[in-house]
């Protein structure tokens, strides 16, 4: 099923698993040196991780351990144990927010005074307890009256509790504050209310996930009133008889089919939190097999302006350090859980913060998954064709930027040679997802492969130390659009495009982020961090980086088969070994303790950043599909038009002048622009946070509308005068805006229809107006760039956007014979574009319409001058 995609997304103790290659090709025969030599090299390994040496003598048995090695051990679990617990501590509290755990220690208190008058106000529950229950086990002493009375106290505590909560959730549903504007006329009494108790609320120790339990469910939207508002927006965009057969085909929907689909959607709605965000992401994202490069992932770029250090490795180390700072307060639950008007705090879902780091999207044939870890003690680092492992973490602490720059600094320096076909493994995931699925389960998933897969699905991140230089020259936009195309694909074999982001550091010290774009709410922390005069970290470096190699082999021959019988057998012996080395650390913790210094062959330095490099060989029928998946990533590339447009002439300080939304103004530029470009109307979506629900991902707004196409003609028609055309474009803007209110708050179009569309396959129904509407085609697909969406970022809101503002990010066209259009508004007098388009579309050229926006913004300033 073809939908539009919408762009918004410890290493092992023992590598016991090498064994199975091994195993398994000594028994067919093949491979005999080379695994016997990678098996050599796995068990040296696995002895320098356990860092125990078990020897017999005439003396006795002899054991020595690495004190280094069972030092980093304890460490890791100690900090896995904290984080645990501070874990259980976050979750607890935001289970009883908004009261706190001093308020049981009140209700018990109150509970116990109670209990001394005469009239029971337990109804019988307390004499319950006491009597009947804990009189058997404790006798009917002291102990069982408190211990009764403290039951009694938790249990009327919890009830208290969820009552709150529910009330809580009752009162997060007022969304009538929306669609007030406060510059046109006070706010009601009813919105005054409600903000006031909400900002009360946001005194009490708010932590990330406080409001996550409380936000309301995505309501499901009545049949009648998304069927009304799918045939408006589809008035302007068909001719009269395409429309009256729309008329009919929704009609007979309406009375037939739609209700009994509705009944589903209705059960589904009251047995899940969101009826439609685990379909979203199942059918729109993870089923999707086409390649997730340019279709899906999008990119987020540095300020144009600021430009700190010109030094590589120390930019990379900030921007490293600065993310995972990021992490570390989700992880602690730090950040404060709204923003969106950061003046009135309203929360927003927090979900999505849970799955930006440690995460990576991983294929398999027919729907790829989505797996997030609980931890990352490392980066991975592609640079000059190979991939490293990059420590971030002694045990202890997180490195500092200046220690994480001499790591940078070691691996841009590194000499060792490589394959130039070493360099393409990245371009598996660039190509389809079942290619690459068959690939991944071929070749990776036993040995030295996935051992190395995993230091880059499980690292935090992946940061990108590119080769290229990028500038951002008001009189050449062609450096700023190499700058965007860098950023969105690469060279289609220098981005693992499955992370949830990746960080492209440049040769001259600006970045980009490719997918992902969260975490740029710490884009200050970057901009300002203190280099000294050599554009170094500033800092004292006490550690010397290390690393060493990890081995690939990609063979023809190479997990192409899977003897079940001796597949069981490999399992087995693995189990045996692990076993065997469990009981070896046993006897040695039980039996005899010797320091030793560290291993000469050893990997882990606790007083030093630890690097490994990924060193892939290739061979055969593997090496054959990579370059298939690379050339797969090159026709997208070659086919993909960048063009971006900062404009600088005016902004949202003089657009609001007119008392209308600057995103409603932006958008009828771009119908104009469009309009130009193409002579006709389109369906137009443009993305809408659904973030004021649990769960809830983006709703679509069908920017096109009769309003716009009024304004649109009355701007091409030189006859108009500018009044008629100052009151069309109020009459727009209002429009679009009751719309994107509409669907923040669950009145949306598209998202109903697609569930009902999926019910309808589910139930293997047919419906003549579904199948016509589905896939919809949006041949001009919007999107705005968010700001303020979490407190930390509302902190830097006011910096000024001539030092540190940024031109957004961008995405690919989503139709192959339509535009991508992402904008972004810095400060009040800043507005950057992003368009891209096919090149092999007859139709379209990005930099035509970027000619047409830029003489769109133009015409339509004479309306702000009047």
């Amino acid at each position: 099923m073809d939908i539009s995609v919408e762009h918004s997304l410890t290493n092992d103790v023992v590598r016991s698993v090498i064994l199975f290659v091994c195993i398994k090709n000594i028994a067919l025969g093949q491979g005999f040196i080379v695994q016997f030599m990678e098996l050599k090299e796995a068990m040296a390994e696995a002895h320098s991780i356990a860092a125990l040496s078990v020897s017999l003598t005439h003396d006795g048995i002899s054991v020595s351990y690495d004190q280094e090695l069972l030092n980093e051990i304890l460490h890791s679990f100690f900090r896995a144990y904290k984080k645990r617990v501070a874990r259980f501590k976050n979750n607890f509290y935001n289970g009883i927010f908004p009261a706190n755990a001093y308020t049981m220690c009140i209700v018990m208190f109150i509970v116990s005074l109670l209990s001394t008058f005469p009239y029971d106000f337990s109804f019988g529950i307390l004499y319950l307890l006491r009597y009947y229950i804990f009189s058997s086990f404790f006798g009917n002493g002291v102990f069982t009256q408190v211990f009764s009375l403290m039951l009694y106290g938790i249990f009327v505590w919890f009830v208290i509790i969820q009552f709150i909560r529910l009330s809580l959730k009752c009162f997060l549903l007022y969304k009538g504050w929306m669609f007030e504007n406060p510059h046109l006329r006070p706010l009601s009494k009813s919105s005054k209310l409600w903000l006031t108790l909400l900002h009360l609320l946001s005194k009490s120790g708010l932590m990330l996930h406080s409001f996550q339990g409380s936000l309301p469910r995505l309501p499901l939207p009545r049949l009648n009133d998304t069927l009304d508002k799918h045939l408006c927006t589809m008035r302007p965009v068909c001719t009269d008889k395409e429309y009256d057969e729309l008329v009919q085909l929704t009609e007979e929907f309406r009375t037939g089919v739609g209700r009994h689909l509705q009944w589903y959607l209705i059960i589904k709605s009251f047995l899940s939190i969101n009826y439609v965000a685990e379909w979203w992401e199942d059918f729109v994202y993870l089923r999707q097999r086409s390649p997730i490069m340019i279709n899906s992932n999008y990119y987020g770029m540095d300020s144009i302006v600021a430009h700190p250090t010109c030094n590589q490795a120390a930019r990379a180390a900030t921007v490293t350090w600065a993310a995972l700072l990021f992490r570390r307060m989700i992880e602690r639950q730090e950040i404060k859980p709204f923003a969106f008007l950061s003046q009135f705090k309203i929360p927003l879902c927090t979900a999505q913060y849970e799955r930006l780091f440690n995460s990576c999207r991983v294929p398999y044939l027919e729907k790829d998954k989505f797996y997030h870890w609980s931890d990352a003690k490392h980066v991975a680092v592609y640079c000059n064709g190979r991939w490293f492992r990059l420590a971030i973490h002694n045990g202890k602490r997180l490195y500092e930027p200046c220690e994480l720059q001499k790591g940078f600094e070691a691996i841009l320096n590194e000499k060792v040679n490589s394959d130039v076909e070493e360099s393409y493994i990245a371009a598996l995931t660039a190509s389809d997802r079942d290619v690459w699925a068959q690939v991944r389960r071929n070749y990776f998933t036993s040995g030295i492969n996935q051992l190395s897969l995993h230091a880059i699905e499980k690292a935090a991140f992946v940061v990108i130390l590119d080769e290229h230089e990028v500038f951002y020259d008001p009189n050449d936009p062609s450096k700023l659009d190499f700058w965007a195309s860098s950023l969105l694909h690469g060279t289609g074999c220098d981005r693992w495009f499955d992370k949830s982001f990746n960080f492209i550091i440049f040769k001259n010290g600006f970045f980009g982020i490719n997918a992902e774009h969260s975490w740029f709410g710490r884009r200050s922390s970057v901009c300002e961090y203190n280099y000294d005069e050599n554009g170094n970290t500033r800092g004292q470096v006490e550690s010397i980086p290390k690393y060493d190699r990890l081995r690939w082999h990609i063979t023809s021959e190479l997990n192409v088969i899977y003897p079940h019988i001796l597949a069981y057998l490999s399992y087995f012996i693995i189990i045996v070994y692990c076993l065997l080395l469990l009981a070896k650390t046993f006897f040695v913790m039980l039996y005899k303790f010797r320091h030793n210094a560290l291993a000469e062959n050893g990997r882990v330095l606790i007083d030093d950043v630890e690097m490994a490099l990924l060193v892939w060989t290739k061979y055969g029928k593997g090496l054959t599909t990579i370059m298939k998946c690379f050339r797969t990533g090159r026709a997208l590339i070659d086919d993909v038009e960048m063009a971006l447009l900062v404009w600088t002439k005016y902004g949202k300080g003089l657009i609001k002048k007119l008392h209308v939304s600057p995103d409603g103004f932006l958008q009828l530029a771009l119908q104009l622009a469009f309009y130009r470009n193409q002579k006709k109307f389109v369906l137009t979506y443009e993305a809408a946070t659904a973030r004021l629900f649990r769960e809830g991902r983006t709703e679509t707004v069908r920017s096109c509308s009769s309003y716009s196409c009024d304004f649109v003609h009355a701007m091409l028609d030189p006859n108009q005068t500018h009044q008629e055309r100052l009151k069309l474009l109020n009459a727009a803007c209002n429009y679009h805006q009751t719309m994107y209110r509409d669907a923040m708050c669950g009145k949306g179009v598209d998202r109903h229809l697609f569930a009902l569309y999926i019910v309808m396959r589910y139930l293997k129904l047919k419906s003549p107006f579904l199948e016509r509407i589905f896939p919809p085609t949006f041949l001009l697909s919007t999107s705005q760039t968010p700001l303020n969406q979490c407190g930390e970022e509302v902190k830097y809101a006011n910096l000024d956007p001539h030092k540190f503002g940024t031109a957004g990010g961008g995405f690919g066209p989503v139709a192959d014979n339509g535009y991508g259009v992402s904008y972004i508004i810095v400060g009040d007098d800043m507005i950057s574009f992003h368009i891209s388009s096919r090149r092999s579309a007859h139709n379209t050229s990005s930099a035509g319409l970027r000619d047409d926006i830029a003489r769109s913004l133009e015409d339509m300033s004479l309306l702000l001058q009047g």
